[in-house]
């Protein structure tokens, strides 16, 4: 079949140029997701943290941290920082995400726990 004298694949590099917005698009979409991920990660490991050393805490402070690290890990954290105060612990805890190829970001998160105040 012959093409037609004005035909010159200009419709090929159109679909093409299509092709890689919506590719760069979705790399984009994809690593906001997996720091949006790795977000609720490190919130989820810090509030177990937090709830681990405050359950500990009657048995010192390097028990509640200690505890409060263990349960960090399991939840695929790093305890960064622990501190007891009293009865209450406030943990801060950090994952690591690579976004992206070349793109990696530490995020962190931090939670309280102890008794209820009136």
């Amino acid at each position: 079949m012959k093409s037609a004298p004005g035909d010159r694949g200009g419709a090929t590099v159109c679909v093409f140029a299509a092709g890689l917005v919506l590719l760069t698009f979705a790399t984009f979409a994809a690593a906001v997701a997996a720091a949006g991920v790795a977000r609720q990660r490190a919130g989820v490991a810090a509030d177990f943290a937090a709830l681990a050393g405050a359950g500990a805490v009657a048995q010192g402070d390097e028990a509640a941290c200690r505890s409060a690290a263990t349960l960090a890990e399991a939840n695929g954290g790093r305890l960064t920082g622990c501190r007891v105060d009293g009865l209450d612990v406030q943990v801060t805890a950090a994952v690591t995400v690579t976004a992206l190829p070349g793109l990696t970001r530490t995020v962190t998160a931090t939670a309280r726990a102890g008794p209820v105040r009136a």
